[in-house]
């Protein structure tokens, strides 16, 4: 087992968009920093083909996108070490990170970025067809889907909320949810019901996605109050049955929300002092590359002014300041 005496101003843990932002504003702010990440930079960027709503950039894919992204932060000097983070084990004078290989390392703050991911059917042709027709967010990819049929799967406010977005692009929005009533809210529920394109099949699951070599083709459902089997043809299929936050190395006592989120001040910084939550793990409205990278700019200037007061001076007082009270 070996131990790193070298105590960082900053560690960050994972290496998406929120993570990579991070890691740039950091460099810029001279901090000593270090990101790790068992996976490729991006995280779940590069299982996206194409990117059509990162400012500035009409298309790219998400391997490109995650590509420049790694390379604009390393272009500061950022230290990326590819490895598995096993525990977080907070501390007063510092906060210890174990790794998979039994190295241990320390840091003045922390800024966890592991991030999520949508919760799966589960089905047969589900995993094989991500990318080439299932999908688990409809404005990142349903303008692929303009003038074409798409299956929405879930109950809940998102599900309604994006089986509406669907409809002004798509001819026909089968939603489909396993009960015998949606979750969602009733304002939402009744504009699904007033809208036309939209036919609500409940008590019905998907048992298979069916494709063929361009792609999704159908779905294999089940009633599973009468029992009835059949397919609907359809060009794509979008899941939104929940999301799930990897919230497995969140230190004890770290304060998250009945859904498991993280949940920070404006700053993103958690209950505990000097470890901060961004993009999917973090507790908010929206889950998007964007927000996860304005998480990672927020963390990191929050972080190194938080270090900054640890080092005491002219940043200690402003620190306090803001905290609303003074330091003389």
């Amino acid at each position: 087992m070996t131990s790193t005496q070298e105590v960082y101003d900053l560690i960050i843990i994972g290496g998406g968009p929120g993570g990579l932002t991070a890691g740039i504003y950091a460099k810029r702010a001279a901090l000593n920093t270090v990101l790790i990440d068992k996976g490729l930079p991006g995280g779940q960027m590069n299982n996206t083909a194409i990117i059509e709503n990162w400012p500035g950039t009409a298309s790219i894919t998400g391997a490109e996108l995650s590509v420049a992204m790694a390379q604009h932060a390393t272009s500061y000097g950022l230290e990326i070490k590819q490895r598995e983070v096993t525990a977080i084990e907070p501390g007063l004078d510092h906060h210890l990170v174990r790794l998979d290989d039994g190295e241990k390392m320390r840091a003045l703050s922390l800024i966890l970025s592991a991030g999520g991911s949508p919760r799966k059917l589960g089905v047969p042709g589900e995993h094989e067809n991500y990318g080439k027709g299932v999908s688990f967010c409809a404005v990142c990819d349903g303008f692929f889907f303009r003038n074409k049929t798409v299956v929405v799967v879930g109950g809940g406010d998102t599900a309604l909320e994006e089986s509406l977005y669907l409809a002004k692009i798509a001819t026909k929005v089968y939603l489909l949810h396993r009960r015998d009533r949606f979750r969602g809210g009733m304002i939402l529920q009744k504009r699904v019901q007033a809208q036309e394109k939209i036919e609500i099949l409940l008590n019905t699951v998907v048992r298979a996605i069916k494709s063929d070599d361009s792609g999704v083709r159908g779905v294999a459902t089940e009633n599973l109050a009468s029992g009835e089997k059949s397919e609907l043809a359809c060009d794509g299929v979008f899941v939104f049955i929940g999301f799930k936050p990897d919230s497995s190395l969140v230190p004890a006592g770290t304060k998250m929300n009945a859904d498991g989120y993280v949940t920070t001040d404006d700053k993103c910084e958690t209950c505990i002092s000097g470890i901060f939550a961004v993009g999917d793990l973090r507790a908010k409205h929206v889950k998007q590359i964007i927000t996860a990278a304005a998480d990672g700019c927020t963390a990191a200037q929050a972080a190194a002014r938080y270090v900054e007061s640890r080092r005491g001076g002219v940043a200690q007082f402003e620190f306090e300041f803001e905290k609303g009270g003074l330091v003389f």
